[in-house]
């Protein structure tokens, strides 16, 4: 049986694809025929007529199309579609529904078998459930699709309570309606909220049914006991979703003095080990303030009030961009870009012009919508959620005239535990104050750790129910492995800080108690990054991150702005080594002008060097601006490329970067197959760097956003010491440079190991410069080779960490 065949035309593609994705995760069984006509061929904002006829013609079976729009000019390409269709072609609707509950409305009733007026109703109505969902007003709307109240005829009933710890959410809803619907039987479902049409995922959803609240499932028809039975066993199955009665596991506290923070695999996201007192996030607006309807003749004033609360948050992102430091100050102006986007606004004056509801619940509503599309889309873009919350619970707050959320500030130093960090939070951070930083949610790539990383505060992301830990628990964290400990005891205190690091020089260049030189440089994003790293004594820069440059920006830096940021991090280190990695974009760094938006999984797409083969002229313009900085400047310029795989990309690259005047040419080894060929690639550049961070994750398989994989993330995994060990013997024997400028070169115990391995120079957070300078000295060249060879031949990390402490004298290894 044909399925309805679905459309979406949007003037952006990116919420498009968003859009489309969070439908489909609510359709359970076979998808329904979708295609998705969104954005102009250039990647810029718009609808193309012709675009929307081909979907149309490719997702019609016969039984009709339904075309979603979002904006007025898309009816318009919509209607031109229609008007170049054949007479005889399919039956066509363009719907004036909701863009994303109509989407998910249309998307589960058409994979259910349903009509196309059936499909078309649903998604017409899909917004009235959460309209009717929301107290106040003094127009009536819409209902929710739903059955008499009196002698509708039930031939079969029966109810049960809901065991799901977080009630009818979305997700069950659409199992529900998907499993309704495959039935041939009219349902209901009667609970203290309403009476709703069980083919109606929204409207179920909207019923907002929480844990042990009774639904009474009623139906008529051929199939109605079926239906009643089925339907009833979902629902105390719990839909598969564990409930709250479900125990958590943790340790018995008779085990352990010292019982680990029950989390399900934490990862360490900023190094460093510390210990205090803990301090919860104070919290943010835990829920939707009660709504309001404003009177007719107040919305232009309500309107008024929505643009000043919006503007006076903005102002407060562009003074605290203005006061903070390098990432922070980036992060926090990108922040204020997404507050004042005319989207979000003109989202949230529609609700208040429409459906005059007051400002703080227009702008709460709008801001969810956002921030739920940004999580369906998943990756990079998910993390950004957290952003969009920040700006709503800021704006309602200014609206409400109550304290904004914030970090607290204790009077001493202590941990700060938190669901997760906004990028106005975490600027706000005083390393003086905060030891470290324990959060629910976030990865290695979200902000906080970035801004983490480059304030030295440890953190650890991923601990599920760090909520639990009560305000001045003693908690000791370890960034680096991804440690929590609650209550610790005496003896696993060795190495946690109480009080908040200094930023302590490099004694002595690096070397090791031989003589044996192994140069310790910096990782940087900019001139600011690079005159700290001066003031920590780092030898040089060996990693100069040229994207921050070009992140959160809607085009590329002109040559002559590249040339002025390249300038100030080369003028910080005249006569010294700067190494200076061309643009990686994509993956977590997406770039509106280069990347590809909506790959499926953007860590294995176009990213790194991969972006130039379609645009060249960017990488063109990238290696003139750094050779006109390096022209002016006394430092030793080194250009690498990021993400080559092949032998035939190293070629290329390094014949461009040579014609454009580029002295030294390298590659970045991230890849297990640059690895592999490192001495195949020496033939073409001078030097190779390895990312470690990368390169552990593409060997173990392990996305290092995935804060359930923390162990798999760690480069002393024998799989990622072993393709070191094939970098470094086919460096030495070619007689040139392999560093390191990954995470890895900031572990002192690990950076001997890389040392016997062949690695000749090591780059890191200035912070860690004088802990790695100080192992080194203490162990011989011949001391770091025996350590190498115990760690490559060890069966796993926690092996050979232990086998490594064992070599050099370190007694037991670091957990």
């Amino acid at each position: 049986m044909a399925s309805v065949g679905l459309v979406v035309v949007s003037h952006s593609r990116r919420l498009a694809e968003a859009a489309v994705e969070l439908a489909l995760q609510m359709v359970h069984g076979e998808q329904p025929p979708i295609r998705i006509a969104a954005g102009m061929p250039d990647g810029g904002l718009g609808t193309d007529a012709m675009e929307v006829m081909a979907a149309i013609q490719e997702v019609s079976a016969g039984a009709g199309v339904v075309v979603l729009v979002d904006l007025g000019s898309a009816v318009m390409s919509a209607e031109m579609a229609c008007e170049f269709l054949d007479d005889e072609a399919a039956d066509v609707r363009i719907l004036a529904a909701p863009f994303v509950e109509g989407l998910l409305a249309a998307a589960v009733l058409a994979a259910g078998g349903a009509t196309l007026d059936e499909v078309a109703r649903e998604a017409t109505a899909a917004l009235s459930p959460k309209i009717q969902a929301l107290p106040g007003g003094d127009e009536e709307p819409e209902p929710a699709p739903q059955a008499p109240a009196d002698d509708w005829g039930a031939e079969a009933a029966d109810e049960a309570s809901l065991p799901n710890k977080m009630g009818l959410h979305a997700r069950p809803a659409s199992l529900f309606a998907s499993t309704a619907a495959s039935f041939d039987a009219e349902v209901r479902v009667l609970h203290e909220r309403g009476t709703v049409a069980a083919r109606s995922p929204l409207a179920l959803a909207t019923l907002a049914a929480k844990y042990g609240e009774t639904l009474r499932v009623e139906a008529r028809g051929p199939e109605a006991s079926e239906a009643v039975a089925a339907l009833l066993e979902m629902v105390r199955d719990g839909f598969g979703e564990a409930g709250p009665e479900e125990p958590v596991q943790q340790q018995e506290p008779a085990a352990s003095p010292s019982n680990a923070a029950a989390s399900r695999s934490p990862l360490g996201v900023s190094p460093g080990r510390v210990v205090g007192p803990s301090r919860r996030m104070l919290p943010a607006l835990a829920e939707e303030p009660p709504s309001r309807q404003v009177p007719r003749d107040g919305v232009a004033q309500e309107c008024e009030r929505l643009e000043q609360a919006v503007a006076a948050v903005v102002a407060e992102y562009r003074r605290r961009s203005s006061t903070a430091q390098d990432e922070a100050a980036e992060i926090l102006s990108a922040t204020a870009g997404l507050a004042e986007d005319a989207t979000l606004l003109a989202a949230a004056r529609r609700r208040v012009e429409e459906e005059r509801l007051g400002a703080p619940n227009a702008f709460w509503q709008a801001a969810d919508e956002v921030a739920a599309t940004m999580r369906a889309a998943g990756g990079l873009l998910a993390e950004r959620a957290t952003d969009i919350t920040d700006i709503r619970d800021r704006v309602v707050s200014h609206l409400l005239g109550v304290p904004m959320p914030g970090i607290p500030d204790p009077g001493h130093p202590f941990i700060l535990v938190a669901r997760d960090l906004a990028p106005s939070d975490t600027s706000a951070l005083d390393p003086a104050t905060c030891l470290g930083i324990v959060t629910v949610e976030g990865g290695p790539t979200s902000h906080t750790a970035i801004l983490a990383r480059s304030m030295g505060i440890p953190a650890v992301a991923g601990v599920v129910d760090a909520l639990d830990i009560a305000d001045d628990t003693r908690v000791l964290i370890d960034g680096g492995s991804g440690q929590v400990i609650i209550s610790p005891a005496d003896d696993e205190l060795d190495g946690a800080r109480t009080k908040p690091a200094e930023l302590v020089p490099l004694a002595e260049p690096g070397r090791t108690s031989d003589g044996f030189e192994v140069p310790l440089l910096a990782n940087v994003g900019s001139g600011k990054d690079a005159r700290g790293a001066a003031l920590a004594a780092a030898e040089g820069i060996g990693l100069f991150r040229t994207e921050f440059a070009f992140l959160d920006r809607a085009d590329e830096p002109g040559v002559e702005e590249q040339v002025a940021q390249y300038r100030a991090v080369l003028n910080a280190f005249p006569g010294r080594r700067v190494v200076i990695r061309t643009l990686d974009a994509g993956s977590d760094k997406p770039m509106p002008f280069l990347t590809i938006p909506g790959e499926p999984n953007p860590a294995l797409g176009i990213r790194g060097y991969r972006t130039a083969v379609d645009n060249p002229e960017v990488l063109a313009r990238q290696l003139a601006a750094i050779v006109r900085a390096s022209e002016d400047s006394e430092a030793d310029v080194w250009v690498m490329a990021p993400m080559i795989s092949t032998v035939d990309e190293a070629a290329a690259f390094a014949r461009l970067a040579r014609e454009a005047g580029v002295r030294k040419v390298g590659v970045m080894v991230e890849t297990p197959s640059a690895a592999l060929q490192t001495a195949d690639l020496l033939e073409h550049v001078d030097f190779v760097s390895v990312g470690t961070n990368d390169l552990t994750q593409y060997t173990m398989a392990a996305d290092r956003q995935a804060t359930s994989l923390g162990e798999l993330q760690d480069p002393w995994q024998p799989g990622v010491l072993r393709l070191l060990r094939e970098v470094g013997r086919a460096a030495t024997e070619a007689g040139k440079s392999a560093g390191i400028c990954g995470e890895a070169a900031s572990d002192p115990l690990l950076a001997s190991v890389l040392v016997g391995l062949g690695i000749t120079s090591l780059s890191m957070g200035p912070r860690a410069l004088h802990s790695v300078g100080a192992t080194l000295a203490a162990a011989s060249l011949e001391q770091c080779r025996r350590a190498a060879d115990a760690a490559c031949a060890a069966p796993t990390a926690a092996a050979a960490k232990q086998a490594v402490a064992d070599v050099l004298g370190g007694g037991r290894a670091a957990a």
